[in-house]
C-alpha cells in the first residue's frame, strides 16, 4: 500500500516552503491553537517525512493548510519547521498564499485580491497583488508582536555574556547583534552565525523562561536572529535567522549548528521592529528595510500599537515575494525503511543525534 500527499513548492525570498493540500482531513480541534496542539501531538512523522531526507534537506519548511476555524478566514494554516510544528511563519505564510492564489484554489481578484488567514496566535489578513494571474507581492498584517525583554544579558558558553532580546512576532526569538558576537553577516559567514545563533537558542531556552499571554502552549525561544547594519543604500537593517537541525548541547560544540533561513524572515523582522519601537528608535508608518542573507528583502511598517497581556505591543505588516517552484506527489510505500525521513550529521546535527533517529526508525 502506498500513501500520496499532494504539494505545491514554493520560495519567498529564497525561503522554501512546502505548502501542503488536502491535509485537514488528518487535523483535529475546534480552535486552531487546538489543531496546532494536535499536529504536535500526533502528526510529527508526516512533519519527518516531509521535511527530512529522502525528500527534504535541513533549510526547507512547510504549511498545512486547513479550513478555518474562524468562519470570517479564508483557510487555517499550520507551519512546519525542522523544530516542529509552529504557529505562524511570515516566509511560509507568503508561500502559501503564492499558491493556492496562482492555482486558483481560492476567488481571485485582480490587481488585489484580499483574504484572512486564521492561526494560533490570531487571525493575519492579507493583500495578495496579482497581474495575469502572477502573485507580484503579498502583504500581511501580522499578528501583534512585542518585546519582552531587552538587552538581556545571557551567559553564553565561548562567547561570554552577550546582551540580547527576547522578542514574540509570531514565534519567540531571541535576537543578538553580530558586532556582540564577533561575527559577520554574510553569507560566506554561515556557518560562524549558524554556531552563534545554536548557543543563543539553548541558553534563552535555559535561562529566560517564556509564555504567550494568550496561548500557553507557545513556551518556548523557537528561533535565533543575528543583526546588523547593512551596505545596500534604501535598507535598514541586514539579519540572519538560524533554524535548529539537531539537539544543541552548551557543554559540546559539536552540537552548535543549525541552518539558515534564507528569507529575511517575517515573524523575525515583526519581532525586531517591536524591540526597535520599545527603544524608541522605530515610529508607526515608518518603513522598515530589512534585508536576509541572500540579500532579498522584506518591507515592515506598524500599523500602530496595542496591549497584549501585560506587554506593550505593536500591530506590524509585512511585505515580500513568493515564486512557486514545484508541483509535487510525494509517495510513501509500506516497505520504505524509512517511513520519518533520516537525518545524517554530514549535513544534520550532531552523528549522535542521526544515529539516535535511525535507530528509532529502524525499531
Amino acid at each position: 500500500m502506498t500513501s500520496r500527499i499532494h504539494a505545491i513548492d514554493v520560495h519567498a525570498e529564497g525561503e522554501p516552503g512546502r505548502v501542503l493540500i488536502g491535509s485537514h482531513l488528518h487535523v483535529k480541534g475546534a480552535t486552531m491553537a487546538e489543531r496546532l496542539r494536535h499536529c504536535r501531538e500526533t502528526l510529527d512523522p508526516l512533519r519527518r517525512l516531509l521535511l527530512r531526507e529522502p525528500r527534504g534537506y535541513p533549510g526547507l519548511c512547510g504549511v498545512l493548510i486547513l479550513p478555518p476555524a474562524d468562519p470570517v478566514a479564508d483557510f487555517g494554516l499550520v507551519v512546519l519547521e525542522q523544530g516542529g510544528f509552529k504557529p505562524m511563519s511570515g516566509s511560509n505564510l507568503i508561500c502559501a498564499v503564492t499558491a493556492l492564489v496562482e492555482t486558483q484554489a481560492l476567488p481571485v481578484s485582480e490587481p488585489v485580491t484580499e483574504l484572512v488567514v486564521d492561526t494560533a496566535v490570531g487571525l493575519v489578513s492579507v493583500r495578495a497583488e496579482v497581474a495575469d494571474g502572477k502573485v507580484t507581492r503579498v502583504t500581511f498584517d501580522n499578528v501583534a508582536s512585542f518585546a519582552v525583554a531587552l538587552d538581556h544579558v545571557l551567559e553564553l558558553p565561548e562567547y561570554g555574556r552577550v546582551p540580547v532580546d527576547i522578542v514574540f512576532g509570531g514565534q519567540f526569538f531571541v535576537q543578538a547583534r553580530a558586532a556582540d558576537l564577533g561575527i559577520e553577516l554574510d553569507a560566506p559567514a554561515a556557518k560562524q552565525i549558524t554556531r552563534a545563533g545554536a548557543v543563543l537558542r539553548a541558553a534563552a531556552q535555559q535561562q529566560f523562561p517564556v509564555v504567550h499571554p494568550n496561548n500557553p502552549d507557545i513556551d518556548q525561544v523557537s528561533l535565533t536572529m543575528i543583526h546588523g547594519p547593512s551596505a545596500t543604500p534604501g535598507v535598514s537593517g541586514r539579519n540572519a535567522v538560524v533554524l535548529p537541525n539537531g539537539e544543541v548541547d552548551l557543554a559540546d560544540p559539536a552540537t552548535w549548528t543549525g541552518s539558515l533561513d534564507r528569507s529575511p524572515c517575517g515573524t523575525g523582522t515583526s519581532g525586531r521592529m517591536a524591540a526597535l519601537h520599545a527603544r524608541g528608535e522605530l515610529g508607526v508608518n515608518v518603513p522598515f528595510v530589512h534585508e536576509g542573507i541572500l540579500g532579498t528583502t522584506f518591507t515592515g511598517t506598524l500599523r500602530g500599537t496595542t496591549q497584549i497581556g501585560g506587554y506593550q505591543a505593536v500591530l506590524p505588516s509585512i511585505s515580500g515575494r513568493g515564486w512557486i517552484t514545484g508541483f509535487s506527489q510525494f509517495v510513501l510505500d509500506d516497505s520504505d525503511p524509512f517511513p520519518q525521513g533520516y537525518v545524517l550529521g554530514d549535513l544534520w546535527g550532531q552523528a549522535r543525534t542521526a544515529a539516535a533517529d535511525l535507530i528509532e526508525l529502524e525499531g
